[in-house]
């Protein structure tokens, strides 16, 4: 074997980020949540309330976001092509904070012309999504592969939440100095956020997988890219392994039906419950403290206490579907109980039913994007992102949509609104099934990939 050969031979590395790496990768996800919430929440309302535009415009705004996200297994590719992730985590929100700073111009545009207006806000939500696509990607895919897996439960727990963090800093800072509204007040104030986040994803990457990789390999080895290829022969390569199929599968799956109750959980509780609206706003707010709660019990539960763990990622990934089903299946009784039902309490342990999944979902990708081919991590992290984002914009439509429907065809909203929740308890119960089918991945989970034989003299390859 030569030495352009050798170079190309993929060496396995012991992952070693430690927390203080794995929190300061919480601060990236909590910048990039800082600037994702005000285009998806405060933009949202501007343009529905404060410009009178209709609700379908930003609604398709978000679904256009979330729809250019199925380019997350190019931008995994790159990362693997050229063997770090940090460079493509920098672009992604340096894109992200454009596209933000461009969403908050759009609003100012549409107050002089609606086609101006238009214009750039389609343009702004692109970059959006690409900048989503290319950060959040590759951080996934930093964390998979430098977290050791007695912490993925709890790093997944500590990024999730980073992002929560991210979301309210960004909505009390914005919320304090955006009144009186105006749309030049609400472009600085996003350009200020943007800035901000970019200036802490900065100093959060500094050096972070530089140290990590010298930390682990021997001083005369270099990082290894991955095997040369093609973006679509790459993920060929990684369609053709089972257990990346199955994941997919899984992922959309599941977060269909963990996406599908948005919209419809409040609008449920006003009109069946008759409850006020800062009735149901509360009942949200106990949902994610659920949410809160069941995170916190998986991230315990999966490491290391006194030596021993209280149950595998797999097994609390379907303990937490059957759990959200059944917590649904409760909702759907209360579509026909009414209000003698206990609405709060059923809402809790919904929440901590999806707090326990979620945790446990991200950490299994974690594990299984891994497993396969060697240096595909990024193509099986971008693929199981697509079918995520496909899941949330067909979630929210497919259960607002949904309801409405069942409100047409069955005899009052309650039975409706039953219906729904029924179907998102079978998605669940389907979901559980799937993670049943899961392997789990071994200790030793890669497949070697052979180096591909040098292209003769005076040729050169396609770019990817």
């Amino acid at each position: 074997m030569d030495a352009p050969q050798q170079r190309r031979v993929h060496r396995l590395s012991t992952p070693s980020l430690g927390w203080s790496g794995i929190v300061r990768l919480g601060l990236v996800q909590a910048a990039l949540g800082a600037i994702v919430v005000l285009t998806t929440s405060t933009m949202n309302r501007v343009m529905v309330v404060e410009l009178a535009l209709p609700a379908m415009l930003p609604g398709a705004l978000v679904a256009l976001h979330y729809a250019v996200q199925l380019s997350r297994p190019r931008f995994g590719h790159g990362s693997d092509v050229g063997g770090r992730r940090t460079p493509w985590i920098m672009g992604g929100m340096a894109t992200l904070g454009a596209g933000a700073v461009l969403a908050a111009a759009g609003i100012v545009a549409f107050e002089v012309a609606t086609g101006l207006g238009l214009a750039t806000s389609v343009l702004a939500f692109l970059l959006v999504g690409f900048g989503v696509g290319a950060a959040g990607t590759n951080l996934l895919v930093l964390l998979a592969t430098r977290v050791d897996e007695r912490r993925r439960a709890a790093a997944a727990t500590v990024v999730w939440l980073m992002m929560i963090v991210g979301f309210v800093a960004s909505t009390v800072l914005v919320g304090a100095w955006l009144d009186p509204y105006s749309g030049t007040r609400l472009l600085v104030l996003t350009a200020a956020v943007s800035i901000g986040a970019l200036g802490v994803t900065l100093v959060a990457l500094r050096g972070l997988e530089r140290g990590a990789a010298r930390r682990d390999r021997a001083p005369a080895e270099a990082p290894a890219p991955a095997p040369a290829a093609s973006f679509r022969a790459a993920m060929a390569e990684v369609w053709s392994e089972a257990s990346a199929r199955r994941f997919t599968v899984f992922i959309f799956v599941s977060m269909l039906a963990y996406s599908a109750q948005d919209l419809i959980l409040e609008p449920f509780a006003g009109t069946v419950f008759g409850m006020t609206p800062g009735e149901s706003t509360r009942l949200a707010s106990l949902q994610h403290g659920g949410v809160l709660a069941g995170m916190l019990v998986v991230a315990f539960a999966c490491s290391v206490i006194g030596g021993a763990r209280l149950g595998s990622l797999r097994g609390w990934t379907v303990g937490g579907c059957l759990a959200s089903a059944i917590a649904l299946a409760g909702l759907a009784t209360a579509g026909h109980a009414g209000p003698g039902w206990p609405l709060a309490a059923n809402v809790f342990v919904l929440g901590v039913a999806n707090g326990a999944f979620a945790v446990a979902a991200i950490g299994s990708m974690m594990a299984h994007a891994a497993c396969g081919h060697a240096r595909r991590e990024g193509v099986r992290m971008g693929l199981w992102g697509a079918a995520q984002a496909i899941a949330f914009a067909l979630g929210g439509f497919v259960g607002a949509a949904g309801s409405d429907l069942a409100r047409g065809l069955l005899d009052g909203p309650g039975p409706a609104y039953a219906l729904v929740f029924g179907l998102e308890a079978i998605l669940f119960v389907a979901a559980a099934w799937l993670a049943l089918r899961l392997d789990a991945p071994p200790a030793t989970s890669r497949i070697p990939t052979p180096p591909r034989p040098q292209a003769p003299l005076g040729t050169q390859e396609h770019p990817a």
